[in-house]
């Protein structure tokens, strides 16, 4: 299956747009994890299965294991969904964005190495530096284009022929970069209007939208903005706020876990 097909699947199957973010911050883990070293893959194991069937996809990070060099903790757990719950995709949080025989290195270290069912990419460089990610034919790239942080207004609103820059973005992928229909765009919760116009410019193409939970997005805001007319279009992803949820009393940090992914995904849903 392509990574769309995948995608499509999964909205109806696990009745979820979540995604869940893989931001190991090894700070945070629990006290039994404290010196192993797997912790990172254990961690991210535990998330895993403790939200596979209320997930649409996973979003490993890519920055929070090579920081720690654990890039072989990434493939494994990368590995393990691939090979445990090989309905869900798996987004490769890279955000690549050079051009020519570099970039062709970055596609095959997230399709190759890291079997990702799609990346995230910067336009910045231009089609050059989103083409070799389309020579993947069933893989998805997912490009940057109205982030979720407050910076990003210094390049995204500049005006590019009387349109904001990130709305100039969203038609050139939806018209002309979208040669495999393998596309999707990443525009933040954090601005739910504009957020609204990328939907409008780019019909049912998916959007990857950050920002809800530990980023204050607002969750009915965030759907009734991005959704596609079938109630779907989204994957919006919750990193932090699931996997560092705390424990009451009695439960595991797998019960914790769940519990919270399980409110945020009853919290999207409420608003399809």
């Amino acid at each position: 299956m392509t990574f769309i097909e995948k995608l499509s699947a999964v909205w109806t199957a696990n009745n979820s747009l979540l995604c869940v973010g893989l931001d190991p911050d090894v700070s945070r883990f629990p006290a039994e994890l404290a010196g192993k070293p797997d912790a990172i893959y254990a961690f991210c194991k535990t998330v895993v299965d403790a939200t596979a069937d209320l997930a649409c996809s996973f979003k490993p990070q890519i920055a929070y294991f090579a920081a720690l060099r654990a890039e072989d903790q990434l493939e494994e757990i990368c590995r393990y969904i691939k090979s445990a719950y090989p309905h869900l995709p798996v987004i490769l949080d890279a955000k690549r964005g050079d051009i020519g025989a570099t970039a062709e290195q970055y596609a095959r270290e997230a399709f190759e190495r890291y079997d990702a069912d799609a990346v995230t990419v910067n336009p910045y460089m231009g089609f050059d530096s989103v083409a070799p990610y389309l020579e993947w034919k069933d893989r998805g790239a997912i490009v940057l284009c109205r982030t979720s942080n407050a910076g990003g207004s210094d390049l995204q609103f500049l005006d590019v022929g009387g349109k904001p820059l990130y709305q100039h973005v969203a038609q050139l992928v939806a018209d002309k970069w979208n040669t495999n229909g393998q596309c999707a765009l990443v525009v933040g919760a954090t601005f739910p209007k504009e957020l609204a116009q990328v939907r409008a410019v780019t019909g049912d193409m998916p959007l990857l939208v950050p920002g809800i939970g530990a980023q204050g997005g607002d969750i009915a805001a965030t759907v009734q903005a991005g959704k596609t007319a079938a109630g779907t279009g989204m994957m919006i992803n919750s990193s932090r706020a699931i996997l560092y949820a705390t424990p009451v009393a009695g439960e595991s940090t797998a019960d914790a876990i769940r519990r919270v992914a399980l409110e945020t995904r009853e919290a999207i849903n409420l608003h399809r």
